[in-house]
């Protein structure tokens, strides 16, 4: 691994991605991305007694399930990296408990799966993980009930707002010298090459409902540095993809990106607003963990591997609040993780 600029970095040896699963909800198994998710599930308790409970068993599902495509098992992980929007983390931690594998637990709230992949193709570059699983998960009603109202109350959404995503995924990363091509591998041409690790950034928004402009300044200081330590211009890039900044969050980042002179409107995708369609009804897009984690490893990953997109730069942007903080009248402060992901002849 080396450094790069001020806050950026290589992966030197390109560790591979190897596989990935998903596993979404029902209103996001209706969405545009409907075909693409490994499993849907039309009762959001998965018949357990909380939405908790559903939660920690998606997870679980997501890593199981892209080990178990690459006839691998938990035994076979060097670590599992994960995180999720609950206090103490507890959906990936209870998930932790069951997959068995040593566990670095994360929170960078929405942000989760590029820190996780920030952080596993540090670990499998440095040597320090032969393979490593990277996942993330959120839940609609176990955020609602944290983090807003419980559902029984009937809020109206603001227009601002953005829709939970209830999903989780999972990416599974292996070290370059022990990839083999042929090898049962469901992606054989993608690789980790480099990123930049994010800064917090805060413009003063208090508003919970309106979390896109909160992590648009963290997406927009993010791929301000990744573009400088680089000396890359964004033509260097097939695509610049966010996590979920929704509607409202990507026109701010486009604003402050031009008063920098960067122009990324017609390169850059966010998973918040492929998630849901217009005629769902979800305001601004999707948001959660599960959104960025879902998106990428159904959607954009096939992609780079079939070569139609070639070098991305991903970065899931987080709102680092609570409850608490947001009674106690604090600003919204955010976060964005990148990382280079590129298609590999």
């Amino acid at each position: 691994m080396g450094i790069i600029g001020r806050h950026s970095f290589e992966l030197c040896s390109r560790p591979r991605i190897i596989s990935s699963a998903s596993y979404v909800g029902d209103k996001e198994g209706k969405g545009p991305l409907r075909e693409c998710f490994d499993k849907i599930c039309r009762d959001d308790t998965l018949g357990l007694d909380s939405w908790e409970q559903a939660e920690s068993r998606m997870f679980e599902s997501a890593v199981r399930v892209a080990l178990a495509k690459i006839k691998r098992q938990s035994d076979d992980l060097s670590c599992l990296l994960g995180g999720d929007l609950l206090n103490q983390i507890i959906s990936s931690g209870f998930a932790a408990r069951e997959i068995r594998a040593p566990f670095i637990g994360l929170y960078g709230a929405c942000s989760t799966i590029s820190e996780g992949l920030m952080l596993g193709g540090m670990l499998v570059d440095g040597g320090f993980a032969e393979l490593a699983a990277c996942a993330a998960s959120s839940h609609f009603s176990a955020a609602e009930r944290q983090f807003r109202y419980p559902l029984e109350m009937g809020v109206q959404a603001v227009p601002s707002s953005q829709r939970t995503v209830t999903g989780a995924g999972s990416i599974i990363i292996q070290a370059a010298g022990e990839f083999r091509p042929g090898a049962g591998n469901v992606f054989e041409h993608v690789a980790l090459t480099g990123g930049t690790i994010g800064s917090v950034e805060d413009f003063g928004i208090t508003d919970a409902n309106n979390m896109g402009a909160a992590m648009a300044p963290a997406a927009f200081k993010t791929i301000k540095t990744h573009l400088s330590d680089y000396s890359r211009r964004v033509e260097d890039y097939d695509r610049i993809i966010t996590g979920d900044l929704g509607i409202f969050g990507s026109d701010m980042l486009y604003e402050l990106l031009r008063g920098e002179g960067i122009e990324i409107a017609d390169r850059h995708e966010d998973c918040g607003k492929l998630m849901f369609s217009p005629e769902q009804n979800v305001n601004c897009g999707a948001s959660g963990c599960g959104c960025a984690a879902t998106v990428m490893s159904s959607w954009f990953l096939p992609k780079i591997e079939s070569g139609e997109i070639r070098r991305v730069l991903f970065l899931a942007t987080g709102a680092l609040m609570s409850p608490v903080s947001s009674l106690q009248g604090e600003s919204i402060p955010s976060i964005a993780h990148a990382v280079v992901i590129e298609h590999i002849d």
